[in-house]
């Protein structure tokens, strides 16, 4: 089971970029699959993206094209590039890790590791 740490969040305009990275300790290599999900202000945890062992990535409807999940084994770290930010983006932001197959990619009972999760806003 791997620890993980999010970071890279903050404030920012519409259209604008931002970089979240999540710090992992132990071996990410191992993981089945890996995740990004968002919870906006009194709503659900959602699904934002994944990369499933092999280099399978899954994105959520509102975010393909402008969001980009990457591994990076030898840094410890998974990212999520996002540009064209919206005020929708609001939300504050999980990574996800699982050692198991079981389950399907976009459910959050699927992943057994979380961070503690980093505010993004995106505001004029």
């Amino acid at each position: 089971q791997v620890q993980l740490a999010e970071s890279g969040g903050g404030l920012v305009q519409p259209g604008a970029s931002l970089r979240l990275s999540c710090a992992a300790s132990g071996c990410i290599s191992s993981s089945y699959r890996l995740g990004w999900f968002r919870r906006a202000p009194g709503q659900a945890r959602e699904f934002v993206a994944a990369i499933i062992r092999g280099g399978i990535i899954y994105y959520a409807d509102s975010v393909k094209g402008r969001f980009t999940i990457a591994r990076d084994n030898a840094k410890g770290t998974v990212d999520l590039q996002m540009r064209s930010l919206k005020p929708e983006d609001t939300a504050v932001y999980y990574c996800a890790a699982s050692t198991s197959s079981r389950g399907t990619y976009t459910y959050a009972e699927a992943y057994d590791s979380w961070g503690q999760g980093t505010q993004v806003t995106v505001s004029s």
